[in-house]
């Protein structure tokens, strides 16, 4: 009998019953085309991670859950959804629904194979608030002719030491003590939702060969792939061996890897068929032997970086309705490199590019933004502001010359933003802001003026990595006998917000190389300012940086989502007082 397990590597779109389901069918149909005998889905795939307060809502849980028992497949296949809590008062769990052949005989009860046991409250994770943990690793008896042992995503990680802090149980454990005591198993299967960081894929090769290993039979990790709002899941769905012979999905691609337990080197990956697969990334298969960690195989970090804040633009669009996008383009690195990722996620022929030259711009900046444009295909205007920017001088003069010089520097990039926003009003389509982690770490944005816009593709990107993807875009250009969309102009000049007569960042900022390792240091790598200094930086700089950061919480707060790449981005996962006294200078 053949022992084929289907990793359903999908793209959920959150909510959306009837279209993940539909999509769950297709890409089950295409396993059972190729010889599979039973699918697995990734964690929640019924109605897409994560799915938040939509949990609190009773009818969509019964609904979720009523969806993945009914979905209409020809093999078995083992799914993710909200199950129904046993009284109103309770909460409902994270688990497994057994479909397909034979499943529909079977009372409600029995559907269900696994409820998670470990629920995650660090970082971006807020389990606790939405499902019950259950006590006991679920187990799929004779399924396909397969006896299977069922977890969920974080129940995992614990026997893989890869958890902040210590749960009162540990599926894998649990599962291996049932196996000395007679349990025989073919394999292990976790249902996941593992979002995306730099760094993730070998933590997640760890913990699958760490559970192989302890339960001497294969690992499987069906993993989720695409974005939903600011997280991003690369897919990579895994198998791991007890020997450490691991086989790799390709990452950012929606499709089904095939798993022959008994032959690592037969495994293929199939891509899947939807119309709106994403389109970054490649469909190689990847294999690892017992000694590799595959970190040499890894895809160079910028490359894969830029696929993700293309996944996740693409997605948030397509997800969310949009069609079309408009920006600001100054000539400068990040609006260039926005646009590129812009061109990328949803069409060039559907990005709008506008130049605001001030008095304050240089003639360079402005050939630098028509150049980006005419290199990617997008639609180009040119507004100057200048009389616009006049005007309302002289209307507000009095009070500017009281003011702070920014407050006359802002009125530029509020006009701006005021553009941007009418042009995307009238079209249909949806600003993005183009700003960079350095930038809003340090304040260095304008409310209601640059950080206009519905979604910040660049917001979790430190600025020298933001000319690392200006490198990637203008290589891929180049690949294809196209022009480079960045030129050596904005490559070189130094960055400049052109609010005011000869005026570059470095006048109020570190060079950037410097303030991105202080800033990564600190938000990544949580050390605090005396052990930042004793990396070598001056301890007046980084009290200088750090003390910026702090007093700028509240734009932070209100920037638009952007796509979480690192292992801490603003956002959900960086949970700081908005109204703090903290103050740097008196720790």
């Amino acid at each position: 009998m053949s022992r084929t397990i289907a990793l359903l590597q999908g793209d959920s779109t959150v909510g959306d019953l009837h279209g993940n389901a539909t999509r769950l069918e297709a890409l089950a149909e295409l396993a059972a085309i190729h010889g599979a005998t039973l699918g697995l889905s990734t964690e929640l795939a019924i109605c897409g991670y994560p799915p938040r307060d939509l949990l609190l809502q009773p009818d969509f849980v019964v609904k979720a859950q009523s969806k993945a028992s009914a979905l209409s497949v020809s093999i078995p296949i083992l799914v993710g959804a909200p199950l129904a809590p046993d009284h109103p008062k309770q909460l409902p769990s994270n688990g497994v629904v057994r479909c397909g052949p034979l499943a529909s005989k079977q009372p409600n009860g029995n559907r269900i194979v696994a409820r998670k046991q470990l629920l995650p409250t660090y970082d971006v994770f807020d389990e606790a608030r939405y499902f019950k943990p259950d006590n006991r690793p679920g187990i799929a008896r004779t399924i396909a002719g397969l006896d299977l042992g069922v977890t969920v995503c974080e129940d995992a990680w614990q026997a893989a030491d890869m958890t902040p802090s210590t749960y009162a149980a540990d599926p894998i454990e649990s599962l291996a003590e049932w196996g000395r005591q007679g349990v025989k198993l073919d394999a292990t299967v976790n249902l996941s939702a593992s979002p995306y960081h730099s760094d993730k894929l070998a933590s997640r090769i760890h913990v699958c060969r760490t559970a192989a290993s302890i339960l001497n039979h294969p690992f499987l990790m069906a993993n989720q792939v695409g974005g939903n709002d600011d997280l991003l899941f690369d897919g990579n769905s895994l198998v791991a061996w007890p020997d450490g012979t691991v086989v790799i999905a390709p990452a950012w691609k929606e499709g089904v890897l095939m798993v022959h337990l008994d032959d690592p080197n037969a495994c293929e990956w199939l891509p899947s068929t939807a119309s709106d697969a994403l389109d970054v990334g490649d469909d190689q298969l990847r294999r690892l032997q017992p000694d590799d960690d595959g970190r040499e195989h890894e895809r160079e970090v910028l490359h894969d970086l830029t696929d993700a804040v293309v996944t996740g633009l693409t997605d948030y669009c397509r997800k969310s309705g949009i069609k079309s996008i408009v920006l600001g383009l100054s000539g400068g690195i990040d609006s260039a490199v926005a646009a590129c990722v812009a061109a990328a996620a949803v069409g060039p022929e559907n990005v709008t590019g506008i130049a605001m030259p001030s008095r304050h711009s240089s003639q360079h900046s402005i050939d630098d933004a028509a150049h980006t444009a005419t290199s990617l295909g997008l639609k180009f205007d040119t507004i100057p502001i200048d009389s616009m920017h006049a005007s309302v001088e002289g209307s507000i003069g009095g009070m500017l010359e009281q003011g702070a010089q920014v407050a006359g520097e802002n009125l530029q990039a509020r006009l701006r933003g005021l553009i941007v926003m009418a042009h995307a009003n009238a079209q249909g389509s949806m600003a993005i802001a183009t700003g960079n982690k350095s930038e809003l770490a340090q304040g260095y944005c304008t409310l209601y003026g640059d950080m206009a816009g519905g979604y910040t593709p660049l917001g979790d990107l430190y600025k020298m990595q933001v000319y690392g993807l200006a490198d990637v875009f203008n290589l891929r250009a180049e690949q294809q006998g196209l022009t480079a969309p960045v030129n050596a102009s904005t490559r070189t000049k130094p960055p400049s917000a052109e609010l005011a007569p000869d005026q570059i960042d470095e006048d109020s900022l570190p060079p950037y190389p410097v303030l991105d390792a202080i800033l990564r240091a600190h938000i990544e790598g949580g050390l605090d300012g005396e052990s930042i200094a004793e990396q070598g930086h001056d301890p007046a700089m980084v009290l200088d940086v750090l003390t910026r950061l702090e007093r700028n919480e509240h734009k932070r707060w209100q920037m638009s989502p952007a796509p979480r790449v690192s292992s801490r981005a603003f956002g959900q996962g960086w949970r700081r007082p908005l109204a703090s006294r903290h103050d740097w200078r008196r720790s």
